[in-house]
């Protein structure tokens, strides 16, 4: 066994050292063989780069959304292109009052908030900026909204429920403003409205399905009920509700169901005139959509690559017959099929994955690069890396093997004989 072990590997050297030779001695030819591969590895790996970060980022938003958080909206989440929006668009909005009852009625339910946003000014000291996004909320924002206080505290109970004329801004927002000063306490103005700066949000990034907390301002609902029109649509108001340990989303959404149509006295057999979303429908959409573009990539790299690989086979046959004379010679002295087919087969491997491996290292350099210019982080996983290698090796096999199957059938008085 250790003797047929020792054979093969002997064997397997001996082809990869023709092999290397030959790529030495044609060094030209070479490098334009592997430019193919090189684009095709670059092309299709780039793709799967750019759609794993893009799909990583995605799915990080939605999680922020919460795997046990049911949003109650005016509008549905849905993924279709016949979206009956007519339909939603006479359906009430969701109102403080009914967060409330909810609250009150709900016995699976751990936490119920209510936001609405909308656009404001804010001015500190004659220092004033536009377009801040503002956030309404009850006080169980904390438990349905992941994020750190970085300064400051959260809002006590007492104070969102007496409105208390206090806020919690985004940490870029609070530099901009307060030009490294420390913001906890100072008097600012929101839209003629006096509020104190009770904490300052940890900085977290732009999300994909809202802006973040950088820029924005939290401010408890109850602090502005008769300066905001809380039941119009512009203020985009909804209901968050989070389920208690051990409660399915399935059943929250019952009861909520449930005490809705109450609420709203809806007959049996009509139609809910509410949506019940959930972080699921989304993730659902985004698969469906990531397996199409994954196709594409796939398609779009895998002609760069067919281009690769029928180079690599043209340049192989110009190999063969350059060295018809020599192969013929290592017939005559014994050389097997195997032999010279390993030979060839081991060339095109080689030049394949020299390719791949330059492909692999350009697309290292986009994206070390490309991170300067998008704001969005990418990276090249090890699967990548992994799949390259792995295209490369399947492309040297599949494009060399015909012209290694040719040198390995010539005959050796022919070959000797050959005028090439």
């Amino acid at each position: 066994m250790i003797k047929r072990l020792y054979i093969l590997i002997h064997f397997y050297n001996q082809t990869l050292y023709f092999a290397l030779e030959a790529i030495k001695l044609n060094k030209l030819r070479a490098f334009l063989s592997l430019i193919g591969i090189t684009i095709g590895i670059f092309s299709i790996i780039t793709v799967f780069s750019v759609l794993d970060s893009m799909e990583k980022s995605i799915r990080t938003s939605i999680e922020s959304l919460g795997s046990n958080i049911l949003y109650l909206q005016k509008w549905p989440w849905e993924f279709s292109s016949d979206y009956p929006w007519w339909k939603y668009l006479s359906r009430p909005v969701c109102t403080l009052k009914e967060a409330n009852q909810i609250a009150e009625r709900s016995s699976l339910s751990d936490a119920v908030c209510f936001t609405a946003k909308t656009m404001g000014n804010i001015d500190y000291n004659g220092k004033e900026i536009s377009d801040v996004p503002l956030i309404f909320s009850s006080h169980d924002f904390d438990k349905v909204r992941n994020f750190e206080i970085e300064k400051g505290r959260y809002f006590s109970e007492y104070e969102s429920k007496r409105g208390a004329k206090k806020i919690i801004i985004g940490s870029t927002l609070a530099d901009v403003l307060f030009s490294g000063q420390s913001p906890i306490g100072k008097q600012v103005t929101i839209q003629g409205t006096p509020f104190v700066v009770l904490g300052v949000f940890k900085k977290e990034g732009t999300g994909i399905f809202d802006q973040g907390l950088d820029n924005a301002v939290l401010i408890p609902v109850n602090s502005v009920l008769f300066k905001y029109d809380f039941d119009s649509d512009i203020m985009n108001p909804a209901i968050i509700i989070r389920a208690k340990p051990q409660v399915t989303l399935d059943d929250l959404s019952n009861e909520l169901r449930i005490i809705m149509r109450s609420l709203r006295r809806i007959r049996p057999g009509d139609e809910d005139n509410f949506a019940l979303n959930r972080a699921s429908v989304i993730t659902q959409g985004f698969n469906d959509l990531f397996q199409i573009i994954d196709i594409t990539g796939i398609i779009i790299g895998g002609f760069s690559i067919l281009v690769g690989g029928f180079g690599i086979a043209n340049i192989m046959f110009v190999s063969v017959k350059e060295r018809t004379k020599l192969i013929g010679i290592q017939k005559a002295i014994g050389a097997k099929k195997q032999f010279i087919l390993f030979q060839f087969l081991n060339e095109a491997i080689l030049l394949s994955l020299i390719g791949g491996i330059f492909g692999l290292f350009f697309v290292w350099l986009a994206i070390f690069y490309g991170e300067k210019f998008i704001d969005m982080s990418l990276t090249l996983s090890l699967s990548n890396i992994l799949t390259g290698i792995l295209i490369s090796i399947v492309i040297g096999v599949i494009s060399g093997f015909a012209p290694a199957w040719a040198a390995a059938k010539l005959n050796p008085v022919e070959a000797i004989n050959s005028t090439f």
